[in-house]
């Protein structure tokens, strides 16, 4: 019985380590995602189309994702089983918030693009 527990934990531990694994690399990547996003509003924006606070959002968004991804990779480096469990869990719900404001986000740019620009503002 007490190797069916330790085989049991061990598999539970993997498991959980499997998870910050996935939150580490994906927030990483969405990291980068913001930072593109931001480039290429930052562009339209010089170009004269005209501005918006969605750079300022994701700016916002991309910190979130940051924050995420070294949440999880503390969780992955912490010898405590309870330290990992409970970052992983903050982890994963910043990770879920900034991927609700990366939704929110398109949500409003692509609305913002859709409207036409009311008459004798542009």
């Amino acid at each position: 019985m007490k190797g069916e527990t330790n085989g049991q934990d061990r598999s539970g531990t993997h498991l959980e380590q499997d998870i910050c694994i996935h939150i580490f690399t994906v927030s990483s990547a969405m990291v980068g995602v913001c930072l593109t996003v931001i480039g290429l509003i930052r562009v339209v924006i010089t170009l004269g189309r005209g501005d918006t606070l969605a750079d300022d959002f994701l700016a916002g968004d991309a910190l979130l994702f940051l924050i995420s991804c070294l949440l999880s990779y503390w969780a992955l480096r912490s010898r405590s089983l309870h330290r990992m469990h409970r970052l992983e869990k903050i982890a994963d719900g910043i990770f879920i918030l900034a991927m609700i404001g990366m939704v929110i986000i398109c949500a409003l740019v692509t609305y913002s693009i859709s409207v036409p620009a009311r008459p004798g503002t542009g």
